[in-house]
């Protein structure tokens, strides 16, 4: 059988680095346990590395304080501990038509438990926000505004430090999942208050691990409360971070993963890869030029994206491409809404949505020929071989 190409990094990256790889196996056999747990000399070098990795990550965010990461179960869940821990009755919320079901979700039951409003700027036909769009929805009662760093529908990165110079003093909670690993993730240039970002995607982490960075000047209260290995004799939350926001036993492989990849993920590297995985997504845009039939969304400039493209095509749904391409050509891409309903409308794709095309560094110049060839072919030939 061929070998596969993967075109799907934007879900979970693929295949994972045998360093990751390694590093989760060795942590496993030489330590093996968790943290906080015991004061035996395994329990240490696991407080050890954990605490090593929040002040990598503390210095990719360039920020001070590495005991405010928390690690979380994924994206989904930092951005749940942020919105759930942070908002209060009848807080006002500004978030865009361009968040995952991760945020609009979260907010939706938000508004039917504490009696939230939010409010949803639309961004422009290209996928991208204006700030003032986004500042002229605040209130004097909006208490957070919530951005996507780069659409995981498009690919647009969002000018995020203009839209927070727009909104300030209102904090602002960005989701990271789509541009950590590529994109400068400068907290003071930034001007965030929060950031919630997931190990296994371009930073090139296992699955199951996340991360919450929340300022110090916020208050937030633990979504899960339980064992933390401190604090033992009282009958509530320990208050001192991470402790207050990490109950139970950490994901300590996941950790062990993340460690390996962020040393592997300098910023030099950071920059090539991003440039890679442009000139991956030019290229096809490039391929695609001489069929008409099929339509790119997002913005045409690939310096306004990550390694993200959307298509749809005229003649076929996104869903019988995808498996077209799968079944004929051992290509893996991604169709349907792509838990981002509100951003398809936006883009006029709903309901059925695109066919998702997401690039990586390990992405070759063949791979993208070979996909552009394949949806030339299926216009040619049609659908059913």
């Amino acid at each position: 059988m061929p070998p596969i190409i993967y075109l799907d990094h934007a879900a979970t990256a693929w295949p994972t680095a045998p360093a990751v790889i390694d590093a989760m196996a060795q942590g496993m056999r030489d330590i093996g346990v968790a943290p906080g747990r015991s004061g035996h000399r395994l329990a240490a070098q696991a407080a050890r590395l954990t605490y090593h990795t929040r002040c990598t990550l503390a210095q990719w965010l360039n920020v001070t304080e590495p005991r405010r990461i928390v690690f979380c179960a994924g994206a989904t869940a930092a951005l749940n501990s942020a919105l759930w821990g942070y908002l209060r009755p009848k807080d006002h919320v500004v978030c865009t038509q361009l968040e995952h079901n991760a945020v609009l979700r979260p907010l939706h039951a938000l508004t039917q438990r504490r009696a939230l409003t939010v409010t949803r700027v639309a961004p422009n036909p290209d996928g991208r926000l204006e700030p003032n769009a986004v500042a002229n929805a605040c209130t004097p009662t909006t208490r957070l505004v919530v951005l996507t760093h780069a659409s995981n529908v498009s690919g647009a990165i969002q000018p995020i430090a203009a839209i927070a110079r727009a909104v300030a003093p209102i904090p602002v909670l960005l989701d990271a999942a789509q541009s950590a690993g590529l994109l400068e993730i400068d907290v003071p240039t930034l001007g965030v208050h929060m950031v919630a970002l997931s190990g296994h995607k371009a930073i090139g982490g296992p699955a199951g691990i996340g991360v919450l960075w929340a300022a110090p000047s916020l208050q937030l209260q633990p979504l899960i409360q339980g064992g933390t290995g401190s604090a033992s004799e009282h009958d509530h939350q320990p208050e001192l971070w991470p402790d207050a926001m990490e109950s139970g036993t950490p994901n300590m492989p996941g950790i062990f993963g993340l460690a390996a990849a962020l040393s592997e993920a300098t910023p030099p590297r950071r920059a090539a890869h991003l440039d890679w995985v442009r000139a991956r997504i030019e290229q096809l845009r490039r391929g695609l030029q001489t069929l008409p039939t099929v339509h790119w969304w997002g913005p045409t400039d690939t310096t306004h994206r990550v390694g993200i493209a959307s298509l749809t095509s005229a003649r076929f749904s996104p869903s019988e491409l995808a498996f077209y391409l799968d079944r004929e050509h051992h290509i893996l891409t991604r169709p349907g809404l792509h838990c981002a309903p509100l951003a398809h409308r936006a883009l006029g794709t709903f309901p059925h949505g695109t066919l998702r095309v997401s690039v990586a560094p390990t992405t070759t110049e063949a791979e993208i020929d070979a996909l552009i060839a394949a949806l030339h072919q299926a216009h040619t030939t049609g659908c059913d071989g």
